[in-house]
């Protein structure tokens, strides 16, 4: 399973969405209104699960949750939990 179909399955799971379609383009935030501040949180907790990476307090802002790809961007380049 790629990184793009796991991530899909995290998303289609918490905004309760067909997301079959979705791909690094689809908009996140602001443009799905199921994407607010609760999915966010379990979206971060999803990611440090599946992925095993810790997520930097630091590092969240709304650039982040724009679109599929920079969340798949982030997961690529952060750091695994210690």
């Amino acid at each position: 399973m790629t990184k793009l179909e796991q991530l899909n399955a995290i998303l289609a799971d918490l905004l309760k969405l067909d997301v079959s379609e979705f791909n690094e383009n689809t908009e996140l935030l602001g443009a799905l209104p199921e994407f607010d501040s609760m999915a966010v949180v379990g979206l971060i907790t999803a990611m440090e699960e599946t992925f095993g990476i810790a997520v930097n307090d630091d590092d969240l802002d709304a650039e982040l949750f724009e679109t599929v790809g920079s969340v798949l961007s982030y997961i690529g380049s952060a750091k695994a939990e210690a």
